[in-house]
């Protein structure tokens, strides 16, 4: 793969997300914090593609199950994205707890790598806005905006334990390459 995947990854994110603004400005965040864990992963150029596409299926006319990671990942499957992008997109941030708690069914395996952490701690330390923010206050932040009740706060509660790990685990891998 080549650095083709991530100007394609861009464009499609471009696109399908130019109606929602706020999104893209999340999504071009979390590309741009990928791209400084690209050090610490075995594929850079797929991390930095998942990062720009891991909420296209918020786009409304790729929407089929009302929930973004599953819609994304069926719409890249559908356009022949890789089986890697595919799962990255489907299990980004911890997804298949939302998954369960919606009764959405995830065919696609969390692949548990260095690679997914990053991706995971790309997304969960960048704000609506993509502007760079802590783990703790990005879960304030989802807190607060969907309220206690709603099926993202528990879902993000119960995932928050993983989410943390993915993310502790990245940092310490980026520690440990600019030593």
């Amino acid at each position: 793969m080549t650095q083709d995947l991530v100007s394609w990854a861009a464009e499609l994110a471009h696109e399908y997300l130019r109606m929602l603004p706020r999104r893209l400005r999340h999504v071009e965040g979390v590309a741009r914090r990928a791209a400084l864990a690209g050090g610490v992963v075995d594929d850079p150029v797929v991390l930095v593609a998942a990062a720009w596409l891991h909420d296209v299926g918020y786009a409304p006319n790729l929407v089929r199950t009302g929930f973004h990671p599953v819609d994304g990942a069926e719409f890249l499957r559908q356009i022949g994205a890789s089986d890697r992008l595919c799962a990255l997109v489907a299990n980004h941030s911890c997804a298949c707890v939302e998954a369960r708690n919606r009764g959405v069914v995830l065919h696609w395996v969390d692949e548990r790598t260095p690679l997914r952490d990053a991706l995971w701690w790309a997304d969960m330390t960048t704000t609506p806005d993509g502007a760079d923010v802590t783990l703790a206050e990005r879960l304030t932040d989802v807190y607060h905006r969907y309220g206690e009740t709603n099926v993202v706060t528990r879902s993000v509660r119960e995932a928050e334990p993983a989410l943390r790990e993915a993310v502790d685990l990245t940092e310490g891998r980026l520690r440990l390459q600019v030593k």
